[in-house]
């Protein structure tokens, strides 16, 4: 302590969120950091399940501080949606909730941007969610038609509004028709109606006030405090905008590089990286995905892991286990233990593979490539591993796992580099699996 982060080491829906939740018990303040709504933890607590997208899982202990970091992308719509939708199921969402007010904001226009943007990619689509996030992230790079928390609190606001509307109008009308079937030119005009948008996003600022501040400060006060400050990622490493499988990733740095550029906190005072990895592989959308299994083994996978996005339903791609691709994703995050999970969902196959490297145009490699091409045409070398009938799901030593079980837990320690120190074998907290 004070600060611990956990983070993603697959493509994404590794099941952080049950760890994050494991881990708020320990915590003061827990931190969503990066990403926007396009990224989904599911949460088990109290019996109940809940589906988290923005607000960060430390929410349902109202002693925890939750924090929306300034590296987050904020759609207020959407992040109404959820408020009410969680304290309509009883949970308090009062001061225990900061937004920062160097976030960024989606607006109308962004998610316009998306659909043309992704209609108009004759190839293979990069897999958006169309919630906005890309090109929001685009125009906070470029600066001038950027929009944050705390501009809507400025007397500029209305005028900022109008000129950014009109300047998105007349690029995007040249993209209408040509590009994109979804919007004729007089829809694009409604719904960039500036007066429209500046009345909708007032009462937006108006309903967020309590919760924004400078949260930047906040959190640096907590870790000077030794606060024990709980980083919550989203998305996963694989999908970094600089260090992922490029074109095909998040537009934010959603490996462990993107911990303190998103939080403010600077690196001295995340005392330990926490990586998450199912016990199998999975990805959303296009990209390379050396062990995917499009067949009999896949669509096992996907049904009893049920795998299908939080956020957008989206069936997820499945394949085994690529242990290159992770030993990667842990060194870059600076990963120290590992949270296993899912191993329940592997109980039934007579056996298991595990990619230990690729085959590259005649070459072998142990190592991930920086190139999407290159890991477009790696043919992965597998490893086999017996499998286990047992059911699994009510275990609760490491001892008590079938042989098999432990066999390939182990294995993949090996493999990875690094100590595993949590196996999940079910959704409920309960069923998991603490290694000393």
């Amino acid at each position: 302590m004070p600060g611990v982060a956990v983070v993603g080491l697959q493509w994404g829906d590794e099941a952080k969120g049950k760890v994050v939740d494991i881990l708020t018990d320990q915590s003061d303040v827990v931190v969503r950091y990066q990403g926007g709504a396009n990224a989904g933890h599911t949460v088990v607590f109290g019996g109940e399940k809940y589906k988290l997208s923005l607000i960060p899982s430390g929410i349902f202990r109202s002693r925890v501080q939750s924090v929306i970091a300034g590296g987050v992308v904020i759609d207020p719509k959407s992040l109404f949606d959820e408020i009410d939708s969680l304290v309509a199921r009883g949970v308090t969402i009062d001061k225990n909730l900061m937004i920062s007010d160097r976030a960024h904001l989606i607006f109308p226009w962004h998610k316009i941007e998306d659909a043309i943007l992704d209609s108009a990619n004759r190839h293979e689509a990069i897999g958006t969610t169309m919630r906005g996030i890309g090109p929001c992230y685009q125009d906070k790079v470029g600066r001038s038609l950027a929009i944050r928390v705390g501009d809507m609190y400025k007397s500029e606001f209305n005028q900022r509004v109008e000129f950014i509307a009109d300047m998105k109008s007349r690029r995007l009308s040249g993209l209408v028709g040509d590009l994109d079937e979804k919007y004729s030119v007089s829809e694009l005009k409604t719904e960039l109606d500036a007066r429209r948008i500046i009345s909708e996003y007032t009462n937006y600022a108006e309903r967020m006030r309590q919760y924004v501040c400078d949260t930047t400060n906040y959190l640096l006060d907590a870790v000077d405090a030794d606060k024990r400050v709980l980083f919550e990622g989203a998305q996963g490493s694989l999908l970094d905008i600089d260090h992922g499988t490029f074109p095909f990733v998040t537009s934010s740095n959603s490996s462990g590089v993107g911990i303190s550029s998103g939080s403010g906190v600077p690196p001295n005072f995340i005392n330990k990286v926490f990586g998450v990895v199912k016990a199998y592989s999975t990805r959303v959308g296009g990209g390379p995905f050396p062990t995917e299994q499009d067949n009999e083994t896949g669509e096992m996978l996907r049904n009893r892991g049920n795998e299908y996005g939080t956020v957008t339903k989206r069936p997820r791609r499945c394949g085994w286990f690529d242990a290159v691709a992770v030993r990667y994703a842990a060194r870059l995050g600076g990963v120290e233990a590992i949270g296993l999970m899912l191993l329940d969902v592997l109980s039934g196959f007579d056996i298991l593979k595990i990619c230990t490297s690729y085959n590259v145009n005649g070459r072998t490699y142990d190592s991930f490539p920086s190139q999407t091409e290159d890991l477009r045409l790696a043919v992965p070398n597998y490893e086999t591993l017996p499998g286990w009938d047992e059911a699994i799901s009510d275990v609760q030593r490491y001892e008590d796992l079938p042989p098999n079980a432990k066999y390939y837990v182990q294995r993949i320690s090996e493999l990875v580099g690094k100590k595993i120190e949590l196996i999940s074998v079910g959704a409920d907290r309960e069923k998991t699996i603490h290694i000393n």
